[in-house]
């Protein structure tokens, strides 16, 4: 897997993986879906999904701390403030060989370039929000939210997951 065939993927991702719109009940669909999903596979998550910065779903399971609900308010504020994944800020930033913090005057201590978070987007519309994870290595967790978002919307996921590490 190189930076730019990630960055390709993660961008295919984003135009794939738009709501046509996004309700309170659709959080909470969704949210429930990814804690299934979560506990099935035994996997210790914290997940946040949220419109702005109304947080319309939120658990932590069994494994995780307070330093994944640090993670995901990092990458939340990254998803919000770059409308894209935290995952392609952080490939894009990779492939440029930019500092984080020296940019725009972002703190490193508020921002995240890692895995995890994801945009809602919807069509016509933009970037409403974000589903977020952490507790897996930042692959994972980005993987994590993608299929999800992929069995929530009905997009099949093998069409546009990311390539397997090598």
């Amino acid at each position: 897997m190189s930076v730019d065939n990630d960055i390709e993927r993660l961008s295919k991702q984003e135009q794939a993986l738009q709501f046509s719109s996004f309700t309170e009940e659709d959080a909470w669909k969704l949210g429930q879906l990814m804690r299934a999903k979560a506990v099935e596979r035994k996997l210790p998550l914290v997940m946040d999904i949220r419109v702005g910065q109304r947080q319309l779903f939120y658990t932590a399971l069994p494994g995780t701390t307070q330093d994944n609900l640090e993670w995901v308010r990092r990458k939340v504020r990254t998803v919000l403030r770059f409308e894209k994944s935290s995952y392609l800020v952080g490939r894009e930033h990779e492939k440029k060989n930019i500092v984080f913090s020296a940019i725009r005057g972002i703190n490193p201590m508020k921002y995240a370039l890692a895995g995890g978070g994801f945009p809602i987007r919807i069509k016509g519309v933009g970037v409403v929000g974000c589903v977020t994870v952490s507790g897996i290595p930042q692959r994972q967790d980005h993987a994590f939210v993608a299929e999800s978002l992929c069995d929530f919307l009905g997009v099949k996921y093998s069409d546009i997951a990311l390539l397997a590490e090598v």
